[in-house]
């Protein structure tokens, strides 16, 4: 298995967000050899329907076959949702991992008995997410708050703009008046608004997310399939379906992860 253990993994995301994951499993697993997909051309897969979507993460994920990827991770909320089953199916031998909103140690971390989730409209209306709540979150008060725009914005490398600053702190305000005390960030592109939501609430107030999480399923995953790599650290190569421009002008911006190649996915 030595040989396939070098294989790479594949992670993707409707765009840039999934890079907070990508850095978790950079931090953890840094001899891995990772790919990078920014589907940006089609995003944002919130507000897309669950059949787009499906058929965007089959031609994504047959494009990561290609490269004899080892693994595929999901690093997004609603792509999870939307296609994780059919994925399963597809690539019944591969080590698969998805994403989920934090809702179980949000509802074990809360001391007010208030959560808070900022998440896509898609991810908040799927089944999954109401299952998740069902699941765990019994005994808490959630207060769910769609964030259109943000999405888009930090797309474009905005971290702190006014506009940016506005249309969150609208966001978040509902939520602190309601008494959270534990806010879920509940898609991969707004951990990259931590230092500025910081800004925004109580110190006391606990901004949670899964990313890195998702890593250490993904070094569970591949330890049980002896798949691990070892070795130094090795680079991460990236392909985007938006404008390959933008894309190598937001990389130093949000992905401190090592040498980096920008190409273009046409998938």
């Amino acid at each position: 298995m030595a040989e396939a253990a070098q294989a790479p993994v594949g992670v993707f995301d409707s765009g840039v967000g999934g890079l907070s994951v990508l850095a978790e499993i950079r931090q953890l697993l840094p001899a891995e050899s990772l790919l990078y997909v920014a589907d940006g051309g089609h995003i944002p897969y919130g507000e897309k329907s669950p059949e787009f979507i499906r058929e965007r993460c089959h031609q994504v994920a047959e494009f990561f076959h290609s490269q004899g990827a080892k693994a595929l991770v999901i690093a997004c909320n609603t792509a999870t949702v939307a296609a994780m089953a059919d994925l399963r199916r597809t690539y019944p031998q591969w080590p698969l991992v998805g994403m989920e909103p934090a809702v179980k140690p949000a509802a074990a971390a809360t001391r007010s008995g208030v959560v808070g989730v900022l998440a896509t409209t898609g991810t908040l209306q799927s089944a999954k997410f109401a299952a998740l709540l069902d699941r765990f979150a019994n005994d808490v008060r959630v207060i769910t708050q769609p964030c259109p725009g943000l999405v888009e914005l930090i797309e474009t490398g905005d971290l702190h703009s006014p506009v940016l600053r506005q249309l969150l702190q609208g966001y978040v305000a509902p939520l602190l008046e309601a008494g959270c005390d534990t806010v879920i960030l509940g898609c991969t592109h707004y951990p990259f608004l931590r230092p500025l939501l910081s800004e925004m609430v109580p110190a006391d107030v606990s901004l949670i997310d899964t990313g890195a999480a998702v890593a250490r399923q993904l070094q569970r995953l591949l330890v049980q399939d002896d798949l691990l790599a070892s070795g130094p650290a090795r680079a991460t190569r990236f392909w985007t379906s938006g404008d390959p421009k933008q894309f190598e002008s937001i990389l130093p911006v949000l992905w401190q992860g090592g040498s980096t190649v920008a190409r273009w996915f046409t998938a």
